[in-house]
């Protein structure tokens, strides 16, 4: 049987119809669950300092003493990243923004106080925050990290989470950028409760919506009892305030029965968490970071190589496979982590430029791109902005592109 047109017309419409009805809640859930890419910018690190010893000058003195470090083994320093502009380029980011998110730390690198001690240390640590954002010099992102909800501990995270927020609005400090990190969770349960906590904080204090982040770093987050993925439940119960994933290199390195020795961001156990949380949080615009090394480049100049090394190695290991962002401990781990960003940025930065030109021209080439692949070139070129690795004025040399439509491109997921 053949349709005329008419008729063909009339049975597409009606099918189309048809399918609009059934998939509706399917559709709905879809942008619900996958709304793609977060907007704005992710931090290439997350700085963890002990609660302790935060005060309003951290973030300068960081940058001074990573500069320092450099200028005591100039050569050493250029043999290692060899490339003069990356070196350059790292000299002004340390001097300009050497710190790009900063966790203030009531967790490991904090330890078991008494209830006081961490209450006073609660205040003192927002203040000085506050402070530091008068004064121009606090991070662009920042947060805490509390500990975690399990039984043992989960008065106490309650206890210093509200106290950090209550003096910080207390000092008129802004909550714009403010991430909590909820450490060791084992269950959606607790995810469920961080939302429950986060809901409860704000209407207590009278503030803006609160974010978090999840430290997986236990293996029951990754395998749950019941042989499913709980980190993919995870993301989706947070009711959009989880923003990222963290994975944690040696508590889930110490629970999988990995020697101490082996423990590391790149071990086989580590390899299998993060791609699991990869495929988790993909499409959902929660964001991935990798977790730290512990091997500090402190010492002679032999341990300063070795420690340069091994975290230059490392930071642009997890950049290829698309983590973006990793754990910094120590002032003297800046220089590395940030030549080895540079250095992934730039290494493609004409070819990922022309490419993107090219398709967005329709310029015939040996290349056949597609819509997804021109995405992620944009997404590659807009890190390279946000970090420093280039500026818009290369950019627009390069791809005939300005900041605003990057990051218009780059919205465009779907």
């Amino acid at each position: 049987m053949t349709l005329g047109d008419g008729d063909f017309a009339h049975a597409v419409n009606v099918l189309c119809d048809e399918l609009d009805m059934l998939l509706q809640t399917a559709d709905a859930e879809l942008a619900r669950q996958f709304p793609g890419r977060r907007g704005g910018r992710q931090p290439v690190h997350t700085v963890y300092v002990a609660a302790d010893r935060h005060d309003e000058r951290l973030v300068p003195m960081w940058g001074e003493q990573a500069c320092a470090l450099i200028d005591e083994h100039a050569s050493l320093y250029s043999e290692l990243v060899n490339d003069d502009r990356v070196c350059a380029l790292v000299r002004h980011k340390l001097a300009a923004e050497p710190v790009e998110d900063l966790r203030i730390d009531f967790e490991d690198g904090y330890g078991m106080r008494a209830d006081d001690a961490e209450d006073a240390d609660a205040v003192r640590a927002a203040t000085a925050l506050a402070r530091s954002q008068a004064a121009g010099s606090a991070p662009p992102m920042c947060g805490i990290r509390v500990k975690s909800l399990e039984a043992p501990t989960r008065r106490r995270a309650v206890r210093t989470l509200l106290r950090f927020l209550e003096r910080l609005g207390g000092c008129g400090a802004s909550l714009d950028g403010f991430v909590v990190t909820l450490p060791k969770v084992t269950s959606v349960d607790q995810v469920e409760a961080m939302v429950m906590l986060c809901e409860r904080a704000e209407q207590v204090l009278g503030i803006e919506p609160l974010r978090f982040e999840l430290q997986i770093e236990m293996p029951q987050a990754i395998l749950g009892p019941d042989g499913t993925s709980l980190v993919a439940r995870m993301v989706h119960v947070a009711d959009g305030r989880c923003i990222g994933l963290h994975y944690g290199t040696y508590d889930y390195s110490a629970y999988c029965g990995i020697a101490a020795p082996y423990q590391a961001v790149d071990h086989p156990v580590a390899d299998y968490a993060k791609l699991v949380m990869q495929a988790a949080a993909a499409g959902t615009g929660v964001r991935l970071s990798d977790g730290s090394s512990n091997l500090m480049p402190v010492g002679d100049a032999a341990a300063v190589r070795r420690g340069w090394a091994e975290h230059l190695r490392l930071v642009r290991r997890s950049l290829e496979r698309g983590y973006y962002q990793g754990w910094d401990l120590h002032p003297h781990q800046l220089p590395t982590r940030f030549a080895a960003t540079f250095a992934f940025y730039r290494q493609d930065l004409v070819s990922a430029a022309a490419r993107l030109r090219d398709y967005l021209t329709s310029r015939p080439t040996a290349i056949l791109d597609e819509p997804a692949t021109a995405r992620a070139l944009t997404d590659y070129l807009r890190r390279a902005l946000d970090c420093g690795a280039s500026s818009g004025e290369e950019l627009r040399e390069l791809a005939g592109l300005d900041a605003q439509t990057l990051a218009l491109l780059g919205c465009a997921d779907r």
